[in-house]
């Protein structure tokens, strides 16, 4: 996972609209009117795009015909199946849909570079679900963990016009080249005892800046190092969908 040091600083970044031409983080896919549910039945389905580090999407049984969707995007050296490991039993007990690609190299490519090949299989991905199941449009939210967290908050941030609620847990900053479109709902977390991508250095400044910006944003602080605590990740489902534990 990238450093701290390498991390973009949100000013310019929340200052205005972007303005460059290159266009590579914006997502074209959108949810269809007309889908139909026979291509995803309950369960894991890989999506086969491509040989290794594909996409999986999960159905829960519990999945209402136009369900919230939820994209989850791994930490550093993750894989497709982090989010099923992370979300799985949450989506059982809130009924959305899951949707978890692997970035094509060990981490996604703005964390290194500029948004790319990532951004197009997450298209894809997204595109193949829309056309296969329907979805919930008003809830249809991005979300990440480490790395995931940063690559989600620009995805997020130049495509708020899909999603309307952006959940970073743990993020370290958000990478270059972000298109600011909309104003989608933050919830951001971080681990007091992070050594891998200290508060003070991360979350603590960029929560503030978003809030300058405009953003809603939500922060929590939890006691623990670099992670996603159950009590972390059921909080931030809850708010994204206005819903309290069944439980």
């Amino acid at each position: 996972m990238l450093m701290a040091s390498r991390r973009v600083f949100l000013a310019a970044l929340l200052s205005t609209a972007c303005t460059r031409a290159d266009a590579g983080v914006r997502l074209r896919a959108r949810p269809g009117k007309a889908a139909g549910d026979a291509g995803f039945p309950t369960g894991v389905t890989a999506l086969k795009l491509r040989g290794e580090r594909d996409t999986v999407v999960y159905v829960p049984a519990s999945a209402p015909e136009a369900a919230p969707l939820a994209l989850y995007l791994h930490g550093a050296t993750g894989n497709e199946q982090q989010g099923v490991r992370r979300l799985s039993a949450l989506a059982d007990e809130f009924g959305f849909v899951v949707v978890s690609p692997a970035s094509v190299d060990g981490t996604w490519d703005a964390i290194r570079s500029g948004y790319g090949p990532d951004v197009r299989t997450i298209d894809q991905a997204l595109a193949k679900v829309f056309a296969g199941r329907r979805v919930d449009e008003k809830k249809i939210a991005v979300c990440g963990f480490s790395d995931g967290a940063s690559y989600g908050l620009g995805l997020g941030m130049s495509n708020g016009d899909l999603f309307r609620a952006v959940m970073a847990f743990s993020p370290g900053f958000v990478p270059d080249g972000v298109e600011r479109t909309g104003s989608p709902r933050i919830f951001m977390s971080h681990g007091t005892k992070d050594q891998i991508l200290p508060i003070e250095q991360c979350s603590r400044r960029m929560a503030p800046e978003f809030r300058r910006a405009g953003y809603d944003v939500t922060f929590r602080e939890f006691d623990g190092p670099h992670g996603v605590p159950p009590e972390i990740a059921r909080a931030a489902i809850e708010w994204w969908l206005g819903v309290r534990s069944k439980e």
